[in-house]
């Protein structure tokens, strides 16, 4: 497969990514590469995703070449499907806090990966914001599995596998990547798109132990945000169980009411919404319902390198006519009659 270089979009510790466009065909991908000397996260990654096969959420691999630069620098290349509207991230740093609604939606497609991914006997290891790629019609995968190993395999040494505001605690205590790893990642995933902040609370320049040391040892979990419905916070508690045994699993979560596959617009939980003070005086006389999200800005946080950063935040919402609201209504979905806490007298 011939193909040109071109910018460069991206760039990591140990490699750059560039756009690419093939000589015979008009497609552009995306092109990651690194030294020969220094290939073999890459290397990794070209052998885990080939075993891996196709899976709609989960980056697509189209092959890996060997190049000399200009300046006679010989470079490990793997060519990867390339997301135009790059990573949540990218994305949250952008616009702010996420909506409910989006975040179960974003969470069921990587839930769905990672399903994949543990059914194939992987682990991802890296599971952040940062390496789940976001596409035009706003479907997510997952992406960057230079850390990924095979499940069960002895870890050779001690080391850090993984940005640490994403460990598990059995990582951090006894050196063990399986796949509940990667839920609890996914918990603190869901917590960031939802607040803008990461789970763990650090001030600028918190040392990295000492943050390793609160997720090992002791009690804390992540702060389970409070404005939350009562469905999100029972499917984040199913993430955030200490005992790797007792955490819920891929296909599990993928049962919870909070991520259950019922499509885009559906309609939003009670505490998402704005409840009108006056009734309807029609059946087609809705009011406006708006999602409300919290309005907590991204504040500052550690990066990789131990960096405190600060981001900005963007505060939106989201409004459904009255046409949408119907359709809403009349979808397959039940309703639950059990809560009359916001129900609206009628004289």
């Amino acid at each position: 497969m011939e193909w040109v270089r071109g910018q460069c979009i991206g760039s990591g510790s140990s490699s750059r990514v560039h756009l690419a466009t093939l000589k015979q065909h008009p497609s552009v991908l995306a092109v990651k590469s690194c030294a020969e000397s220094d290939s073999s996260l890459l290397e990794n990654e070209r052998e885990v995703v080939t075993e891996l096969g196709y899976c709609p959420q989960i980056i697509q691999y189209f092959g890996d070449s060997h190049t000399v630069e200009e300046n006679n620098e010989r470079l490990y290349n793997l060519l990867l499907e390339y997301a135009k509207r790059g990573s949540l991230s990218q994305k949250l740093n952008k616009f702010g806090c996420f909506q409910e609604r989006d975040v179960k939606d974003y969470a069921r497609s990587i839930l769905k990966g990672l399903r994949h991914i543990h059914a194939k006997g992987f682990v991802h290891c890296d599971l952040k914001l940062d390496n789940i790629l976001l596409f035009e019609n706003e479907e997510v995968k997952i992406a960057d599995f230079g850390l990924a190993r095979k499940a069960g395999k002895a870890q050779g040494r001690a080391e850090i596998r993984g940005t640490p505001l994403y460990m598990a605690p059995e990582s951090v205590n006894d050196n063990v990547y399986e796949s509940g790893v990667d839920i609890w990642a996914l918990g603190c995933a869901v917590i960031e798109m939802l607040t803008g902040k990461p789970a763990w609370s650090c001030k600028p320049g918190t040392n990295m132990f000492a943050l390793l040391i609160r997720i090992g040892k002791g009690d804390e979990l992540p702060t389970i945000p409070e404005e939350l419905s009562q469905q999100g916070k029972d499917f984040l508690s199913k993430c955030f169980v200490k005992d790797p045994k007792r955490r819920w699993t891929a296909d599990m979560l993928l049962d919870h009411p909070f991520v259950a596959d019922q499509g885009k617009g559906t309609v939003p939980l009670r505490d998402e919404i704005e409840v009108s003070s006056t009734s309807p005086r029609c059946h087609f006389d809705f009011p406006d319902w708006v999602s409300i999200q919290s309005p907590s800005p991204r504040s500052e946080f550690l990066s990789d390198d131990g960096v405190g950063l600060v981001f900005p935040s963007l505060n939106s919402s989201s409004w459904i006519s009255a046409a949408d609201r119907i359709r809403q209504l009349a979808s397959d979905q039940c309703c639950n009659w059990s809560d009359s806490g916001f129900w609206v007298a009628v004289r």
